[in-house]
């Protein structure tokens, strides 16, 4: 790396590398858990300060006595067995974490992609709020995102369950009364096309076909479409799942040069720390017959609706006005346009971050794991668990390197 070159020596990235389980997460979770209440139960018995943030547990959060209760139903043999580690390994987790003043946790898609992603980042959170790791400076929960605007998109609405105070806004901003009833997830979405409930299927960029977890089901369900619309900067396998109609929109890249009716456009995005900031191509585009996203999907929203109360010409003129439009409707976004044009961005409000709990009891709240077996069927075969990873050549669903690993 460029650093090792400068200094002629390496950095260490980790003094301990800890190998769990595939699907054993949980487990190695509630067993830290379960270390830290017992070590925080002998230090109170010595008359010594104990580990756990007790002031904080009981100002900010409940469900406490809950998960204590959980934790104290789940059996040693079952967590060792469940998460592949050593009682001592998870004891030194326990220690080091009982031990540091701050602690932040960082993790990767390999929590989150999968049926048990959400109990899985309930218990890191459960762990870091065990001893006041939230709402502190230089502690709380880092999730790497694969994208740099993942973040961004949930930010602006882009959900199947939007607030409804989202929807009344979009009502009150732009004049027209958005769909009330909730939409599909990734997972759902297949299962409707496959039952033949949706029709058409419009994707801005992406692979889906190839990204989704069965394609034994996908590929049938897109061909078993009536309308396919893609708009992508490359070619992927989705895109040759052909239904009855099928378009393929070639559009501007986030390296290439955006040059709309008023000039060079800027583009926003929103990275997992909360911070907005403008980005913009440098490079010539690939043909000068591109579109550009807003615009092709301003232009296929005058198409489609002849009657639309909404001005697509002015945004896609100049995004600006997409700006605006935001600020409008979604809280945190004052002065957009002005705040964006500082090097570095703008940080939206993090409500956790403040301590303060956007949850129907006003705290932060602990969440019960029913048991620890995130995929119950690997239980049952203990001379191999295969899991799928992505190494340095591939970026998504594409390789970029025929020596990818």
């Amino acid at each position: 790396s460029p650093i090792e070159m400068l200094s002629l020596s390496s950095t260490e990235l980790a003094s301990t590398y800890y190998k769990v389980r595939v699907g054993g997460d949980a487990a190695m979770l509630k067993g830290v858990m379960k270390i830290l209440l017992a070590m925080h139960d002998e230090a109170k018995a010595k008359g010594e300060p104990g580990v756990i943030d007790e002031a904080f547990i009981s100002e900010h959060t409940q469900g406490f006595e809950a998960l204590k209760a959980d934790l104290d139903a789940t059996d040693w043999a079952h967590i060792l067995k469940v998460s592949g580690m050593e009682r001592k390994e998870i004891q030194n987790v326990a220690r080091l974490y009982a031990n540091a003043e701050r602690t932040i946790i960082c993790y990767g898609m390999g929590i989150t992609q999968h049926q048990y992603g959400t109990q899985n980042v309930q218990q890191i959170a459960n762990l870091l709020l065990m001893r006041g790791n939230i709402g502190k400076k230089g502690a709380g929960i880092c999730p790497l995102r694969g994208h740099s605007n993942v973040q961004g998109d949930r930010t602006v609405g882009i959900t199947e369950i939007p607030p409804q105070s989202l929807l009344d806004n979009i009502e009150k901003v732009f004049g027209f009364t958005p769909p009330q009833k909730h939409g599909h997830g990734a997972v759902a979405a297949i299962q409707a096309m496959r039952d033949g409930q949706a029709k058409a299927l419009l994707c801005l960029g992406g692979n889906l076909a190839e990204a989704i977890s069965d394609p034994q089901v996908t590929f049938p369900a897109m061909r078993n479409l009536d309308l396919v619309v893609h708009m992508a900067t490359k070619l992927n396998r989705s895109h040759l799942l052909l239904g009855k109609h099928n378009y393929l929109l070639p559009v501007l890249g986030r390296t290439e040069r955006d040059v709309q009716a008023s000039g060079e456009q800027s583009i926003t995005v929103e990275d997992s720390m909360s911070m907005v900031h403008a980005s913009h191509g440098s490079l010539e585009p690939a043909s000068p017959h591109l579109k550009s996203e807003p615009a092709l999907v301003a232009g296929l929203a005058k198409a489609t609706l002849p009657n639309t109360v909404v001005d697509w010409d002015k945004m896609v003129r100049d995004y600006s006005f997409i700006r605006d439009a935001i600020e409008a409707t979604i809280p945190g976004f004052d002065n957009f346009n002005e705040r964006v044009k500082k090097p570095g961005g703008f940080r939206l409000r993090n409500t956790a971050s403040e301590r303060v709990w956007n949850t129907p009891s006003g705290k932060a709240e602990f969440k019960i794991m029913q048991g620890i077996n995130e995929d119950p069927r690997s239980l049952k075969c203990h001379d191999l668990v295969l899991t799928t990873l992505r190494s340095h050549d591939q970026y998504n669903t594409t390789l970029y390197g025929l020596n990818d690993r």
